[in-house]
């Protein structure tokens, strides 16, 4: 049962966010969005990421992790129904930032609940709601051309159908979740971890590497296509990029116990992710496709196996405020990688230069991850 929850929680900290892409053309339209007003609208939710995930982490030290959990679900649920009622641009917006803080609460919970309902099986149940976040980037884009028109083409029912299963999975947590076990240990009132800053910053950037591939490869993939004359692979290449993820959840799951505190599939991911945007910069064909897959691949392992590291490497105390510390340094640095994308294209005139930031965005897992200790640090460590 833990494990099925685990999954509908992660599915429901994606549906909502993955829904606005299919809908832009329709937002546009019916909204008059410029391009500035698309980029802020598809970034809020990452911002928010960054900026409410040491709240998240005080809610899960005062209230518990499934009261967050479920009080965050609600927040995002009713974010995005709201979505659905607005008519004005900045209403949208405000919407979309209540949506953003619910999923930005929840996530800081999702590794402690590993950690409490399945001490002793972290690699598995991480990679079961790895797996449901990545379904959840999935589900909104998948079936679109078919449900779209059954809803009469209105993005307004698209944000209000994806709100319903997300209400749904927050009262089956409220009413089915394992009781949570005491941990002996009382919540600091501190808002960072008790870790040395130099590690809690390793950490991050290297969370912030997966983060960055993914988030910034699919703003600026089209944009490299269609430059290149060949927007007829804009849709191959995303939902190669996306699928990509999809076994590096699958293998977390069968081999989670063989993979945990180590470094050399980090540092895999890291040399097959530069491998991968050069065959996407590349003469654009069929390799750049093959790129896009390897590089979803890349982002997915490091994402997946990111997320095993807060209930490892932490005292039970402690792992509510590290998966916040490294969702915020994270989830900043990737809104970072696409602002410095998003100049490089500017300023040399060619979509292919937006992937040189994203290059480096996969330094850190070849330079920083041998530098880690992959040890469990007890909480009296003082920073």
């Amino acid at each position: 049962m833990a494990l099925l929850l685990l999954w509908f929680i992660g599915i429901s900290l994606r549906l909502t966010i993955l829904a606005v892409p299919p809908v832009i053309p329709a937002l546009r339209h019916e909204l008059g969005l410029s391009g500035t007003e698309i980029g802020i609208l598809t970034g809020l939710p990452v911002i928010l990421y960054a900026a409410a995930a040491l709240v998240g982490s005080r809610l899960v030290g005062r209230l518990g992790a499934v009261t967050a959990a479920v009080g965050g679900l609600l927040l995002t649920a009713f974010g995005s129904a709201l979505r659905g009622a607005t008519s004005e641009v900045i209403t949208l917006f405000a919407a979309t930032a209540i949506m953003g803080a619910g999923v930005a609460v929840t996530q800081p919970a999702l590794p402690v609940l590993v950690g409490r309902w399945l001490p002793d099986r972290i690699g598995l149940g991480t990679g079961i709601y790895t797996n449901g976040l990545l379904v959840g980037e999935i589900l909104p884009v998948a079936p679109f051309p078919l449900i779209f028109p059954l809803l009469g083409e209105s993005w307004r029912a698209i944000f209000v159908l994806w709100a319903v299963p997300i209400f749904a999975t927050a009262l089956l947590v409220l009413a089915i979740a394992p009781r949570e076990k005491p941990v002996g240990v009382v919540a600091a009132p501190r808002w960072w971890p008790d870790w040395p800053a130099r590690d809690i910053w390793r950490l991050g950037l290297i969370f912030g590497s997966a983060s960055a591939l993914y988030y910034a490869s699919n703003a600026f993939l089209p944009g490299h296509l269609t430059e290149a004359g060949r927007p007829d692979l804009v849709s191959p290449a995303l939902t190669a990029l996306n699928f990509g993820q999809l076994p590096a959840s699958f293998i977390l799951i069968a081999f989670g116990r063989q993979l945990e505190r180590k470094a050399w599939p980090f540092l895999l991911a890291g040399a097959l992710s530069l491998a991968s945007v050069a065959g996407i910069v590349a003469p654009v064909g069929a390799v750049t496709v093959v790129g896009a897959g390897g590089l979803g691949l890349a982002a997915g392992t490091v994402f997946a196996l990111g997320l095993t590291l807060p209930p490892l490497l932490s005292a039970p105390g402690e792992v509510a405020r590290v998966s916040a510390a490294m969702f915020t340094i994270g989830y900043a640095a990737a809104v970072g990688i696409s602002v410095l994308s998003g100049v490089a294209w500017d300023a040399a005139g060619a979509a292919r230069f937006a992937f040189l930031p994203i290059a480096i965005s996969a330094l850190p897992l070849i330079l920083l991850v041998p530098t880690m200790r992959f040890e469990r640090r007890p909480s009296s460590q003082a920073r």
